[in-house]
């Protein structure tokens, strides 16, 4: 949707752009083309006017004056007079009073007129109140100036003219740009659907699922999306494939050979040593146990992205009271209290095994690092849990480090060994289902870990 309104969007202003760009030089133009044809207009009516009114003048034949002046009226719309060489107004026409008799001497066109220049200017009318576009040209006889025709429009009109040639340009210009918006709505349209199509399959090969394919449509580039898109599905799909089966097979190969490595070490130390080799001995046990617990969380690991077992509805006292089950012994072998903290918790949504796994991690991280004689508490609110220890906490190099693989941050590199993928596993595991694992320093001294969940709809 937001692709589509994005191009819709994009192609509206396109269409604005030219036609703002052609529309407002085309405006201008004809504006300006259509305020000459006024002026042209009246300049000709004037002149025509002029030479019909020079054989009507001696003697003056008012009626063939008023008749031409009439129609000359009627042409430009606006006021037509006849002057004599004295500037007394012989006819008078396109007015509902003529001033037939009066003297226009004083008039600026008519000195102009009467001088033989025609002239042509707007100003402003003392009598009208208004600006007035004022047309005079002199009437010749014998290459004598015998008088003067005066067409006098109200500039008012003339504006209007051209307003109205600006207002249709504007409409259909408006009428553009709506029937652009309509194709090209049609047009984003078809071009967002194939890519909506694709964004929709990318996304379920981003929450894991390879076996997602594009569908090869659309234009000849988007289709060549596509097979590429698909292309790159299918190679990452076999190389996870092969990632997951070399780890698969590597992690079984090296479980038969470190079994026996541990029992021909037992069987060593069984055959009576000294109790310093009897120490190396032990150690030895101690390491390769340490390695086969790196093989198996390497195989976790390498299938953290897939869901090997559905989701379902957990609730986490139940899920919290099973840990506790498990955890217990280990905890008091170390003099350390395993103790139930508050339970607000509701249902969430993973796999049992996922969730076990996950909150095992926490708890065996807590009791590793908790100091003899304290407490671990395991609490729950909506949608998480807690593992709260009085342990050394987080450096202040770690943090988001701590989750990165066979990283153990400076409590770990002072303390027991270990593989440093637990957290890295549990995290992996977590936001599988759409929840998480963080790290935080604890009030007083220690650490908390909070496994979160996305809570399960009734």
């Amino acid at each position: 949707m937001r692709l589509r309104t994005g191009l819709q969007a994009a192609l509206a202003y396109v269409l604005l752009l030219a036609i703002v760009a052609l529309g407002v030089p085309l405006a201008l133009s004809l504006s300006t083309r259509v305020n000459d044809e006024v002026r042209s207009k009246a300049l000709g009516e004037a002149e025509v006017v002029a030479a019909a009114a020079a054989d009507l003048l001696r003697p003056v034949n008012a009626r063939g004056l008023g008749t031409i002046a009439n129609q000359a009226a009627s042409q430009v719309s606006g006021r037509v007079m006849v002057v004599d060489g004295s500037g007394v107004v012989l006819t008078d026409a396109g007015v509902k009073t003529p001033e037939t008799g009066a003297s226009y001497a004083s008039r600026p066109e008519i000195v102009k007129a009467l001088a033989g220049q025609p002239v042509q200017l707007e100003r402003a009318s003392r009598t009208l109140g208004t600006g007035i576009l004022a047309t005079a040209v002199p009437i010749v006889q014998s290459g004598t100036t015998i008088g003067a025709v005066r067409i006098t429009q109200d500039v008012t009109a003339v504006h209007a003219a051209v307003t109205r040639v600006e207002l249709g340009l504007a409409l259909i210009g408006i009428i553009v740009l709506a029937a652009g918006l309509l194709v090209g709505r049609v047009i984003a349209g078809q071009i967002a659907r194939p890519l909506r199509r694709l964004d929709g399959v990318a996304r379920r090969v981003a929450d894991g699922d390879l076996s997602a394919r594009a569908e090869v449509e659309g234009s000849r580039e988007q289709r060549s999306l596509s097979t590429s898109f698909n292309e790159m599905t299918d190679r990452l799909a076999r190389f996870v494939s092969s990632q997951r089966a070399f780890v698969a097979d590597a992690s079984h190969q090296l479980r038969t050979p470190l079994t026996g490595l541990r029992l021909r070490i037992e069987e060593a130390r069984a055959s009576g040593v000294s109790a310093e080799a009897a120490a190396q001995l032990d150690a030895g046990v101690a390491e390769v146990d340490r390695l086969a617990q790196i093989v198996d969380e390497l195989l976790v690991l390498s299938r953290a992205g897939e869901r090997e077992q559905p989701g379902e509805r957990l609730d986490l006292a139940m899920l919290i009271d099973r840990a506790l089950a498990r955890w217990s012994a280990t905890a008091a072998d170390r003099g350390i209290t395993l103790e139930r903290g508050e339970q607000e918790g509701g249902p969430v949504w993973c796999s049992s095994a996922d969730a076990d796994r996950a909150i095992d991690v926490l708890i065996e991280n807590a009791l590793r690092y908790a100091s003899r004689g304290t407490a671990v508490t395991v609490a729950s609110d909506p949608g998480r849990v807690e593992v709260r220890d009085r342990g050394p906490g987080l450096g202040e190099q770690d943090g988001e480090a701590l989750f990165e693989r066979f990283h153990r941050g400076s409590a770990g590199r002072r303390g027991p060994a270990g593989s440093g993928l637990g957290l890295a596993i549990a995290r992996e595991l977590a936001r599988g289902w759409g929840g998480d694992v963080t790290l935080r320093n604890r009030q007083g001294g220690g650490a908390v870990a909070t496994f979160t969940l996305p809570e399960a709809n009734e």
